[in-house]
């Protein structure tokens, strides 16, 4: 199956397509809004890339890491760019798709969030190709583009 995870951050998202059959990264990218646009124009530029990689690779699921509820450093433009994506996902034709912690991307791994955050970290190697080499952001989309393939 093919699925996508996300990591949004402030000025853009960092996406992971992956084949959860063998646990490939198809593809690990970023969408960079520009600096010109305003919110309205850069949450619309966020909407209309991703429904366009959705279609582009026939993905059927999807996951989102969405920020900790605790956060110390909330950012109300990374929160605004996940609420777009959860609404483009709702407009598309996946299959299902979840918003989660770490804590709900662990369990969905059949792992816990003390076994996620070192991972996520690089700490802990984790059987996918170029893991070592990855950005925590890049490794936290591919855990949620696993996770996908468990949707209830």
């Amino acid at each position: 199956m093919i699925t996508i995870g996300i990591r949004a951050r402030p000025t853009g998202v960092v996406y992971a397509v992956v084949d959860t059959e063998n646990a490939s990264v198809v593809n690990l990218d970023q969408v960079v809004i520009p600096m010109a646009f305003d919110t309205p124009d850069a949450l619309k530029y966020v909407r209309s890339n991703f429904l366009d990689i959705i279609r582009e690779y026939g993905i059927q699921r999807a996951g989102i890491r969405a920020t900790e509820p605790n956060s110390q450093r909330m950012n109300i433009n990374r929160i605004q760019i996940e609420g777009v994506i959860i609404e483009a996902f709702a407009s598309s034709p996946l299959k299902g798709y979840y918003v989660g912690h770490i804590a709900s991307i662990a369990s969905r791994l059949g792992r816990t969030r003390t076994d996620l955050k070192p991972m996520i970290d690089g700490n802990v190697a984790y059987d996918v190709d170029g893991w070592a080499d990855m950005s925590k952001e890049e490794r936290e989309a591919v855990l949620c583009a696993l996770g996908a393939d468990n949707n209830a």
